[in-house]
């Protein structure tokens, strides 16, 4: 039996706490640091996603995972000069797969605050120095070059978790959990999805371009391995908004809709040119950007309280502004990990941009929400397959 010894479980007082493989050696090799159990929950769902985002799209990917959710997934596409800006990475040096972690860290950059990684390719010294800038646990890969293994072995202090995966392990197909002393058994989820899965296309239209099936793909995927219920909003290559967890589908879909708003109203010319003072570190200009977008925004723009983050003053986005510069947000793809019971949620994806839906289908209201997305001009695929995770 090969083991590895943890500090503790998901709480300091959970002790003792390892993981094991009776048969055969463990798939990894921690190069550096110490990780945690919930470190390596996050590591192995958040491999498996990536490890299937790329075998889908032909791209390298990556992840940020917070908490068994992923925060953010994309597969490494070219960022232009806004994204580049509100990921906050202008001057960097950006790799296919330094694009595609810059994508998942910097789509909601307030949840990947202390992210574990996943990365599908081999670490290379361009993603490993967007790392060493941001508060984070720990990486996995199937691989570091020498550079970025230097890069990261420095990072907090020298005890950053690097762990190295084996890419050719695979699993059983049976997986098995303890809870209150009783055994779970069940097969692994390992169903494949491509774009067969979008065929069965129910709306009156019925296109779907190239670019976004692979955008549905990639919600498909990330939802495969997100704590259900769980719906995610996806544009150009990443996930815009995810909405993990949530007992009620509408607020799923108003979560990461919410999400996806937020991405896209830090792109408004306002907010790129909030007047920030120069000695703010990326995390606090993130939390005061999300403070001016949210209905605190009063708070921080206050006398007395906007001096904190700010050189001047900065006027506030009205919500006439909002609503203008929301509007254009257009093009999204949405994936739920089960069937939409009500059109409520179509409405609300509707406010966020979206034109393509995948969804399981087999609700007895599944004729209403077609009807909603003809009437918003969507395009729906009934996929026939639930993807909850617990």
């Amino acid at each position: 039996m090969d083991e590895l010894v943890l500090k503790y479980g998901c709480n300091p007082h959970q002790k003792p706490a390892r993981i094991f493989r009776e048969e055969g050696p463990l798939p990894i090799e921690v190069l550096n640091g110490k990780p945690g159990y919930i470190n390596l929950l996050d590591a192995f769902n958040g491999w498996q996603l990536v490890k299937e985002l790329k075998e889908a799209t032909g791209l390298p990917a990556a992840t940020s995972f917070k908490h068994v959710s992923p925060a953010g997934a994309a597969v490494g596409l070219p960022l232009d000069d806004v994204l580049r800006q509100i990921y906050r990475v202008e001057e960097c040096r950006l790799s296919p797969l330094a694009n595609a972690y810059a994508r998942a860290r910097g789509a909601d950059r307030m949840s990947s605050f202390g992210d574990f990684i996943a990365l599908s390719d081999v670490c290379d010294e361009e993603t490993a120095a967007l790392i060493a800038r941001e508060v984070s646990d720990g990486v996995i890969a199937p691989g570091y070059d020498e550079k970025a293994l230097t890069i990261l072995k420095s990072k907090r202090k020298g005890s950053y978790t690097i762990i190295r995966i084996d890419p050719a392990y695979v699993p059983k197909d049976l997986e098995r959990k303890t809870v209150y002393g009783i055994e779970f058994e069940q097969g692994r989820n390992d169903l494949l999805i491509d774009p067969s899965v979008l065929t069965n296309i129910p709306t009156v239209k019925k296109d779907i371009p190239e670019s976004k099936i692979k955008d549905l793909l990639i919600a498909l995927i990330t939802l495969k391995y997100t704590q259900s219920n769980s719906v995610c909003y996806v544009k150009d290559g990443q996930a815009i908004g995810i909405g993990a967890g949530q007992q009620s589908r509408i607020h799923c879909t108003r979560l990461a809709g919410d999400k996806a708003d937020r991405w896209y109203l830090r792109q408004h010319p306002q907010v790129l040119a909030l007047p920030f003072r120069p000695d703010l570190g990326r995390p606090e200009r993130d939390n005061a950007t999300d403070v001016y977008l949210s209905g605190d925004a009063q708070e921080v723009l206050a006398p007395g309280r906007w001096e904190q983050y700010f050189s001047r003053q900065p006027e506030a986005l009205t919500a006439a502004a909002k609503a203008a510069w929301l509007a254009g947000l257009t093009g999204v793809a949405l994936g739920s990990d089960a069937f939409f019971p009500f059109e409520d949620n179509i409405q609300r994806a509707a406010g966020s941009g979206v034109s393509y839906i995948a969804q399981p289908g087999g609700s007895i209201r599944d004729q209403q929400v077609i009807a909603a997305c003809d009437s918003c001009g969507m395009v729906m695929a009934f996929t026939g397959i639930r993807l909850f995770h617990h």
